[in-house]
């Protein structure tokens, strides 16, 4: 007889003027790995890093360089539940400027979210354990820019994040 699946969404709480970064990973020393990408790429930003480990004693692996920001990624971690999920908290960055390192670290398996929008992820659980299976990132779209967007979005680019001067 086949194990029963339930399927179910877990609310993400980002901390106010964070963002968060949600993967998957495959082995312990994860939490070091992504410790040293985030302070090897933008050693100003504010960060926690919790990982549920997926075997052994299955436990919640974490460190940071910010207790506020660590405890929201544990808190996180704890409702997700899933195996060998990771979850990044962050302040004072946004995920492009550590996203690269983050994928690039030899564990990582993929990459779910890299956002500061309400998030939820949609999650199976069966009689082994969880996993995610997608994420809902934001909100619907309500329609196609016009001109006036278009100028918003590169105000937005140029004059307030600073990208391409």
């Amino acid at each position: 007889m086949a194990d029963e699946l339930k399927i179910g969404i877990v609310q993400v709480d980002i901390p106010e003027d964070a963002n968060v970064i949600i993967g998957q990973s495959h082995f312990i020393k994860t939490v070091e790995d992504l410790y040293e990408a985030m302070v090897t790429s933008a050693p100003c930003i504010e960060f926690g890093i919790a990982f549920c480990e997926a075997s052994g004693d299955c436990l919640i692996r974490h460190d940071g360089n910010n207790k506020d920001m660590e405890l929201a990624a544990v808190e996180n971690a704890k409702k997700i539940n899933a195996g060998h999920v990771f979850i990044i908290a962050m302040r004072g960055g946004y995920p492009i400027n550590v996203l690269s390192r983050i994928k690039d670290a030899q564990e990582v398996c993929r990459i779910f979210a890299a956002t500061a929008n309400p998030l939820q992820l949609v999650v199976a659980e069966s009689g082994q354990g969880r996993g995610v299976m997608g994420v809902i990132d934001g909100f619907g779209t309500k329609g196609v820019e016009d001109e006036k967007d278009m100028d918003s979005r590169v105000k937005l680019l140029r004059d307030i994040i600073g990208y391409k001067r």
